[in-house]
């Protein structure tokens, strides 16, 4: 597998490059097959990691001999961190997660914990930008999405994708909080911000205002 640079790079070198994994989401009894989107946000030298689905040893590739410094979750569905331990343990660096995420993490690694919480509005470095943790509870007790406003994307998890909110029929998730953390916490960004999601293609936050009639 190979990685597509999807944006970038800053003035300091950082871009954002995009992995696809194939795997399978398990919850509540069912079984899907899914594509999920990596994203390895960095430089030459160092970057970090938003959710490690499905297969440690491509990630581990695309990453190549930089310094992993973080492993970032958006939520702890099974395919978002299926890979997350195997690439702490060939790298060392930490998987943070939401704390209201745990009770799903646990679903897939009972005997384990991640290592660092994330928390709303904390700053995360990478070279020469931040990743802003929005907390957007819905989809998950615990979903992230991650603004980087030096490059103008937001990573958005399953929060949001192209064609609206995520599911929320299954257990844990809420559709009317979903809505609202994409009102307060997604809608309020610049409308030419480009979402990178969880899953599938891009959109932009003025397409996804206007599908939700508040362009």
């Amino acid at each position: 597998m190979s990685t597509d640079i999807v944006t970038g790079p800053t003035p300091g070198g950082v871009r954002v490059e995009r992995l696809v994994t194939s795997g399978t989401f398990t919850l509540d009894g069912g079984e899907w097959k899914v594509d999920n989107n990596v994203w390895i946000v960095g430089d030459d030298t160092r970057c970090v990691v938003i959710d490690c689905a499905h297969d440690p040893d491509a990630i581990l590739a695309a990453i190549g001999e930089r310094e992993l410094t973080h492993i970032l979750c958006t939520h702890a569905h099974n395919d978002h961190i299926d890979g997350a331990p195997g690439v702490a343990q060939a790298t060392g660096a930490p998987i943070h997660l939401h704390p209201a995420d745990r009770v799903l993490w646990e679903l897939t690694f009972p005997d384990t914990a991640p290592d660092a919480d994330l928390e709303d509005g904390q700053r995360i470095p990478v070279g020469d930008l931040e990743l802003q943790v929005r907390h957007t509870p819905g989809h998950a007790p615990g979903a992230v999405c991650l603004y980087a406003e030096a490059l103008g994307v937001v990573f958005s998890g399953d929060t949001l994708f192209n064609g609206g909110p995520g599911a929320t029929g299954r257990s844990f998730s809420d559709y009317p909080t979903i809505v609202f953390s994409i009102r307060e916490q997604l809608l309020t960004l610049p409308p030419e911000t480009i979402v990178l999601t969880g899953h599938g293609d891009a959109t932009t936050i003025g397409a996804e205002a206007a599908g939700l009639g508040h362009a």
